[in-house]
């Protein structure tokens, strides 16, 4: 059983900057988030996206505000629990909650804030016929751990920068790297594109264009794609894995099943006071929430957060009562100590 003072359902940008407000209340924080990494859409589908409405950053790349918020939380030492779905929950007699997981981890918490975004991501499959055969035998949708590559034959299918930036990355890893996309053109990052062409002229990577996985072989496990060229006709591709990368479509998932007011695959919530959902201890904040007026913004994901975390600290702490300072006073527990020595050092000095 893993016990926090907020849980929080979903480790896009919103959840991790919620882990530093808990943070300066002095609570702690533990994450679930059905990717296998932090950073939700940012991370997983456009880490090279560039974002322009982040306060201080003209522009920022997708990926590197979510390296930015880890680092920002670093100190407050929140745990995670990746690549599993919060899948049910169930309220105890004194309040607090215990989260359960599609694989049966638990979580115990008297805040839940959930954070997911659009929802848990689902995999977009391409219309294969007996694509749900291979899954776990050879098909994957989601590259969690890159060393079950490592020396073999790797199909990838898509156009994205996860397509891409995979081929980059397994190009070192398997023994053999095929990608395949329908178009000639990418929708990826252009750094990536070049940076697969290249590969392609080193003969590091084969790269098939114009062309479609249509049908998959193997007894037990994948060992070939029949590939349909738009010129070419069909073309058989041996192959260990075959990994289909086309992003990923959200969905409210299991949690539109916890008794909560749900309007349009959204979360209604209370933005008059603190973003509670009709179930006492229970938040939305960031893009899964509705409230008139509700804009889908990192930035507002950010205020919710913010506000959040005010009111689970008193529904946490009745008898305690809380004095904001800000950060430029009171400092950030955990990274700021060696500032404020060194402050003091100074002090002393000119003393």
């Amino acid at each position: 059983m893993i016990k926090t003072d907020i849980l929080i359902i979903g480790a896009g940008p919103t959840g991790l900057f919620t882990v530093f407000e808990a943070g300066l209340l002095k609570l702690k924080c533990h994450l679930i988030d059905a990717l296998p990494q932090p950073g939700g859409q940012c991370a997983e589908i456009y880490p090279k996206k560039p974002i322009y409405d982040i306060p201080g950053f003209p522009e920022v790349l997708a990926g590197d505000l979510v390296d930015n918020l880890m680092k920002q939380i670093e100190s407050f030492e929140p745990g995670f629990t990746l690549g599993e779905r919060a899948d049910t929950i169930e309220k105890l007699d004194d309040g607090t909650f215990i989260v359960t997981t599609n694989r049966g981890t638990k979580h115990h918490a008297p805040i839940v804030a959930i954070a997911g975004g659009l929802g848990s991501f689902e995999p977009r499959k391409p219309p294969i016929p007996n694509i749900a055969d291979y899954e776990d035998k050879g098909v994957a949708y989601i590259i969690r751990d890159p060393e079950v590559y490592r020396d073999k034959r790797v199909v990838i299918a898509g156009g994205g920068d996860s397509a891409l930036d995979w081929t980059i990355f397994l190009a070192d890893v398997a023994s053999e790297i095929t990608l395949i996309h329908r178009r000639n053109e990418f929708r990826g990052a252009l750094d990536s594109v070049e940076k697969v062409a290249e590969l392609k002229k080193l003969g590091k990577v084969n790269l098939i264009t114009d062309a479609e996985v249509k049908g998959i072989h193997g007894e037990g496990h994948v060992t070939g794609v029949t590939v349909k060229h738009k010129t070419e006709g069909e073309i058989l591709k041996e192959t260990d894995h075959f990994i289909p990368l086309f992003g990923l479509s959200p969905k409210l998932g299991p949690i539109g099943d916890w008794g909560l007011d749900i309007e349009k695959n959204a979360i209604k919530v209370d933005n008059t006071l603190d973003y509670q959902t009709n179930i006492p201890g229970i938040y939305a904040i960031g893009d899964v929430n509705t409230y008139p007026g509700k804009l889908k913004l990192i930035l507002c994901g950010f205020h919710e957060a913010t506000l959040m975390c005010q009111s689970a600290y008193k529904r946490i702490f009745p008898d305690k009562k809380y004095v904001m300072k800000y950060t430029t006073v009171s400092g950030i527990d955990g990274f700021d100590g060696s500032r404020k020595e060194a402050k003091k050092a100074v002090v002393k000095a000119i003393v």
